[in-house]
C-alpha cells in the first residue's frame, strides 16, 4: 500500500488523454466526456501526441498543475502513453491514475484496473499501491528510460503482435504456436553479449517483475513489486528453430534446451551496435551499444482498489 490523496469527484486530478490510443479506425472517442462521466471534477487535457501537441509537454504542464492543486496526475491511453506519464509522475513525486484507453492495456490490467469506473473509485477513496519500475540505461552517465512492462531485443514484438491478433479467434495456446511458427521460420538470430558472454539469440525478453506463462512470450503478472527482472532468452544455433517449434507444439517450452531463464535485479547487455533497435512498452529506441537494465523498487505510486 502507498499514500495517495483521496480526490472526491476527481477534484485535484489532472488527466492527460490521448484520443488516438486504441483507436485504429472510425471516429475517435470523446475522452474528456468519458473521464467526466466517472470523475466530474477532474481537469482533462486532450493531447494527440503530434508535433503540434507534444505528449511530453502536456504531461509536464499537467503535473505542475496537479502539484499546485495537491492532487495527482492521470492518464488515458495505452502502454506507451502510460509509460510517458509514469516517467513524469515519478519526476514530480505525484501518484498516477491510469485509465485504460489503449489496445492491450497490459500495465493497467496487471494492476487490476480494467475500466474507467474502477480507476475512478480508487482515486476517490485514495486507495493506492507502490509498484516497481525498470530502467534501461545506455552508458554510465545517461538518465535512461523506464519500462513498465517489457523490454526486448529481436523478434519478440512481432511474436506478440501475431499472437494477440489470433488469440481471440483461435485461443491463446494455438495463437502462440502460430506466432512461433510465423516468426521463427523467417527470422535469423542476432549476436549479443549478455552478462559479458557472447550469445546468438532469436530474442531476449526482459519483464518488469515476474510474468506468468511458460516460454518466451509470457502473458500476465501477479505481483508488480517483486524486485526482479524476468529474463528469458531464446538461443540460436544448430536445430534451435526445430527444437523450439516442437516445444511450442507440445506445450513444454520451459523444458526446451534453447530457452534460458533467470530472475535478476540487474542485467548488462552489449554487442548490439549503436543502431540496433530495442522495444519497450510498445515503443522503439536505438540501443546505443551497451545497455544496463535495473530495477527501481516501489518507485511509482498508482491508484488501484485494495482488497477488503
Amino acid at each position: 500500500r502507498a499514500e495517495a490523496p483521496a480526490l472526491p469527484g476527481g477534484r485535484g486530478l489532472v488527466v492527460v488523454a490521448n484520443p488516438g490510443s486504441g483507436q485504429r479506425t472510425g471516429q475517435r472517442p470523446d475522452r474528456a466526456a468519458e473521464v467526466h462521466a466517472v470523475l466530474p471534477e477532474a481537469e482533462v487535457v486532450v493531447c494527440d501526441g503530434s508535433d503540434r501537441e507534444p505528449l511530453g509537454e502536456a504531461l509536464e504542464a499537467a503535473a505542475e498543475r496537479a502539484r499546485e492543486l495537491g492532487g495527482a496526475l492521470g492518464v488515458v491511453g495505452g502502454d506507451g502513453t502510460v509509460n510517458a506519464a509514469a516517467t513524469v509522475a515519478v519526476r514530480h513525486g505525484l501518484p498516477l491514475a491510469v485509465l485504460p484507453g489503449g489496445t492491450a492495456n497490459h500495465f493497467a490490467y496487471d494492476l487490476g484496473i480494467e475500466s474507467f469506473a474502477e480507476a475512478a473509485r480508487a482515486v476517490q477513496s485514495g486507495e493506492a499501491v507502490a509498484v516497481d519500475l525498470a530502467r534501461f540505461r545506455t552508458g554510465p552517465h545517461r538518465e535512461g528510460r523506464y519500462f513498465l512492462n517489457t523490454f526486448s531485443v529481436g523478434v519478440y514484438p512481432e511474436l506478440v503482435r501475431i499472437r494477440e491478433h489470433w488469440a481471440g479467434r483461435i485461443g491463446a495456446w494455438p495463437a502462440g504456436v502460430l506466432a512461433a511458427w510465423e516468426v521463427l521460420r523467417s527470422a535469423e538470430p542476432i549476436s549479443v553479449r549478455i552478462g559479458g558472454e557472447r550469445h546468438s539469440v532469436w530474442l531476449l525478453f526482459v519483464g518488469n517483475c515476474q510474468y506468468r506463462g511458460l516460454g518466451f512470450a509470457p502473458v500476465r503478472r501477479h505481483d508488480l513489486a517483486d524486485g526482479v527482472l524476468d529474463v528469458r532468452v531464446v538461443h540460436g544455433g544448430r536445430l534451435a528453430r526445430t527444437r523450439l517449434l516442437a516445444a511450442a507444439l507440445m506445450g513444454t517450452p520451459r523444458r526446451s534446451p534453447v530457452l534460458g531463464e533467470a530472475r535478476l535485479p540487474r542485467l548488462r547487455i552489449g554487442g548490439l551496435g549503436d543502431t540496433a533497435a530495442v522495444a519497450y512498452d510498445g515503443e522503439v529506441a536505438m540501443s546505443g551499444g551497451e545497455l544496463t537494465l535495473e530495477k527501481e523498487r516501489e518507485a511509482l505510486t498508482v491508484y488501484r482498489l485494495l482488497p477488503d
